[in-house]
């Protein structure tokens, strides 16, 4: 019990929802309700399909004479399918993921709902769980993944992504709890998430599809990681911390320390920030500083001769490679467009990057934006994401933008309507749930703490 991954796994193996703060319950709810938008608005994305067909045929098939398989019983979601949660889990975290609206928390850069709200809601369908038992693996998971994110450093992230790496330990966490993993068992099923941990940033570079794929496989090999600590199956007992563990393989500045701040008392899961701009994280501060300038001097895009954006590292790292995006999804990584977007219609949304990420007055003025390294951004980061951006308009004036805190950040969050607003919007984007049927299941996530047992969150398809 005395090694940090000890002591996690015993924290997470045990938390149960008396010992959850109501506020922190609330901000769960707020999280799960904003997570199921993103999942909707996977439907019909081709990296999400891909990733969906094929797990939908690894699972039941039809016998022979009979049109329809056997349902399994976990759902998945943009479908309207049934299978093993193993697949459902699968499947949900890659939809989760593409439109770039899912949860972030800042001081881990790890975006937490996408890997265990799939892999928790999945399992609950499977056993009968109630929706206290859902709520609470949840905390579990974001509370083991935000630390484990915050151990592995920023060296880590320059290289891997994060979200695919901490989130396989996230996934265990949550499935653990649910599954009533004892502390021993969940250390085990730590130490078989933590050898299948993956995720490296170099898709970007050519817009491949590997995003998707690092959420599918961190929930789903994190599920598989519970399921057979619980069948006995053994694993490293120190996998963060070991002289052969991730910190040994996959960072230069981990700290042991982290995995245990606070636990207990510290509750990471409400520090997570909502996406209010459907881009890269890294982006937003920039762009809401940017906003800040054209609001407050009635700038118009046509004003605008030069945007240098104040960075912090991570930022320059991520989305450096991204000079020319190719593709919609590759655009929201690319600082000078989503500031185009944010210059021309205020907010860079689900609709602006799908119709104007590639037109002509968009490259023009994303090819006016620069990034260089920040002093005092970077020294912040990644506590806080300060934006700042100096903007030399066509008129010969320098003026400065600051933002202490992104729209979406806990000092600056989004309250439930505007969560509520956002999952619609996200569904109207994709067409995965029409108004009605988007509108009764937020209203009925509102409830899930009173929910007996977790059922369908969308109505199967007849």
């Amino acid at each position: 019990m005395d090694s940090p991954s000890a002591q996690l796994a015993a924290f997470a193996a045990q938390l149960r929802f008396a010992a959850i703060p109501v506020a922190v319950v609330r901000k769960t709810e707020d999280l799960l309700v904003d997570w199921f938008g993103s999942a909707v608005a996977g439907h019909g994305a081709r990296p999400v399909d891909s990733i969906t067909r094929f797990a939908l045929s690894m699972g039941p098939q039809a016998a022979p004479g009979c049109d329809t398989p056997p349902a399994g019983p976990s759902e998945v979601i943009i479908h309207r399918a049934r299978s093993s949660p193993y697949l459902a889990a699968m499947a949900n975290a890659a939809a989760s993921h593409v439109a770039e609206q899912d949860d972030v928390h800042n001081g881990s850069v790890f975006h937490p709902a996408t890997v265990v709200f799939p892999a928790a809601l999945a399992v609950a369908q499977a056993i009968g769980a109630n929706g206290q038992q859902l709520l609470t693996a949840a905390v579990a998971g974001y509370e083991v993944g935000i630390r484990v994110g915050e151990f592995l450093g920023r060296s880590h992230y320059k290289v891997f992504h994060t979200t695919g790496t901490a989130g396989t330990l996230a996934s265990a966490a949550a499935v653990g709890n649910l599954l009533g993993l004892d502390a021993a068992q969940m250390q085990h099923a730590f130490g078989s998430a933590g050898t299948q941990s993956a995720g490296l940033w170099e898709f970007l570079r050519t817009a491949a599809d590997s995003k998707q794929l690092h959420t599918a496989h961190a929930a789903a090999a994190g599920l598989m990681a519970a399921y057979l600590a619980q069948d006995g199956f053994t694993g490293a007992a120190q996998i963060f911390e070991g002289p052969q563990g991730m910190a040994a393989g996959m960072s230069s500045d981990a700290d042991p320390a982290r995995l245990t701040d606070g636990l207990g008392s510290r509750w990471a899961t409400a520090e997570t920030s909502f996406k209010y701009h459907a881009s890269c994280r890294h982006t937003h501060p920039a762009a809401d500083a940017l906003l800040q300038v054209m609001q407050r001097h009635g700038l118009a895009p046509v004003d605008l001769e030069r945007v240098v954006t104040q960075v912090h590292q991570g930022a320059i790292d991520v989305l450096g490679p991204v000079v020319k995006p190719s593709t919609v999804h590759q655009s929201k990584f690319s600082m000078g467009t989503v500031l185009a977007l944010v210059a021309r219609f205020g907010h860079a949304g689900l609709v602006e990057f799908e119709q104007h990420f590639s037109d002509d007055l968009t490259q023009a003025l994303r090819d006016r934006v620069t990034m260089v390294l920040d002093a005092e951004v970077d020294g912040a980061y990644p506590r806080r994401w300060i934006g700042k951006v100096t903007v030399h308009t066509r008129d010969g004036r320098v003026l400065t933008g600051r933002v202490e805190e992104p729209k979406g950040d806990p000092g600056n969050t989004l309250s439930r309507d505007e969560i509520t607003a956002k999952a619609l919007r996200l569904a109207a984007f994709s067409g995965g749930a029409t108004a009605a049927e988007m509108q009764a299941a937020v209203d009925a996530l509102w409830g899930v703490a009173q929910w007996p047992r977790v059922g369908d969150l969308l109505e199967p398809r007849a």
